[in-house]
């Protein structure tokens, strides 16, 4: 993903997609929540932390991430987040060919590690 910033006499904008395939989300987790520890083969995802600070883990990677701070996910990045103490909410902008069953979940809280939805 290739982020274009401009500047204008009222301020700016930053543009993360152009004419080109993609899925917006607002993920909503609830304090000490998480979603499946988790992959995708089809698209990539790019998240912007909305307010409260998240625990993210991207690979064997582990850390914690603030407002506006943003995170690229690579097609196959096994990656997953989780609420501190207060809801926190993330904006996804998903790249590629969108499908709620392009999920292979590797660890889930709910006993989802074979379900391909919710």
């Amino acid at each position: 993903m290739k982020k274009k910033s401009d500047k204008r006499p009222w301020g700016g904008f930053e543009q993360f997609t152009l004419n080109e395939e993609s899925t917006v989300k607002i993920l909503t987790i609830k304090p000490h929540q998480s979603p499946s520890v988790q992959k995708h083969k089809h698209r990539s995802e790019f998240w912007v932390i909305l307010d409260n600070p998240i625990k993210v883990t991207l690979g064997n990677r582990t850390f914690r991430a603030v407002k506006d701070q943003e995170i690229f996910i690579k097609k196959g990045q096994v990656h997953t987040a989780e609420a501190y103490s207060k809801t926190a909410r993330i904006l996804e902008i998903s790249f590629g060919k969108f499908d709620e069953n392009d999920i292979t979940r590797l660890k889930d809280k709910y006993g989802r590690v074979n379900d391909k939805k919710k």
